[in-house]
């Protein structure tokens, strides 16, 4: 087995004990594969991954392109990143899911070009992205927008708002952290559906513990990316 697939099991074992552990329902694995090579990409595939994130729109339409030409049209890519409203139009027709729906001005745009797709796009599975710790250098709805947020977007039935999608300030208490992405996201309720966007490479074992439904692996399943 090549260190790629041993590294798969490894963290798929991972995830089934605390599974057991806490009772909970199997994630979504979301396959960060931001920088990693096509060749990676191909093989986790093989090994039966499906969800995988991107975060930048051009590196995800080159790789959506190549996939294509070996016949590979079940993956489903999750945009992870922050989305720049005139890149939507180049991405839509190409993903499956959108996590970081941070503003109502990139929701308007989805909604615009969700209804100019032909053939039609059913609705858009999308997370809202909740800036947790108000930090400036990150996009995001406030905790106290969230609710309000959620519930205008709500009106559009371009958009199935599965949840909400944190990224945690490193400095702070990454439990607390989940712990309050999953109170907010209650709050939410009936417009969310119970879905939380949260944990990465060096959290995910506590997200999942906090009811996480996806997860967002790149390095502790790739190794390092080549930049």
């Amino acid at each position: 087995m090549s260190d790629l697939a041993i590294q798969y099991q490894k963290i798929q074992n991972q995830i089934q004990a605390i599974q057991d552990e806490c009772g909970r329902s199997a994630p979504t694995l979301i396959a960060v594969s931001k920088s990693q090579s096509f060749e990676s990409i191909l093989e986790l595939y093989e090994l039966g991954q499906r969800d995988f994130g991107e975060n930048y729109a051009q590196e995800l339409i080159e790789k959506d392109e190549k996939l294509k030409a070996r016949g590979i049209l079940d993956l489903r890519w999750h945009f992870i990143g922050h989305l720049q409203t005139n890149k939507v139009k180049s991405v839509l027709p190409r993903i499956y899911s959108i996590h970081t729906v941070s503003s109502s001005k990139l929701a308007q745009e989805i909604v615009r070009r969700v209804s100019l797709i032909q053939p039609p796009l059913e609705k858009l599975p999308i997370f809202v992205e909740v800036n947790l710790h108000r930090e400036s250098s990150k996009s995001g709805v406030t905790p106290e927008e969230v609710i309000s947020f959620v519930e205008n977007h709500s009106q559009y039935p371009q958009l199935n708002i599965l949840g909400l999608m944190c990224v945690p300030d490193p400095d702070q208490d990454t439990t607390e952290a989940f712990r309050s992405l999953a109170k907010l996201e209650l709050q939410c309720r009936p417009f969310t559906q119970g879905q939380l966007s949260m944990g990465m490479s060096s959290d995910f074992q506590v997200a999942l513990r906090c009811g996480s439904t996806h997860i967002r692996l790149g390095t502790i399943l790739f190794g390092r990316r080549n930049y």
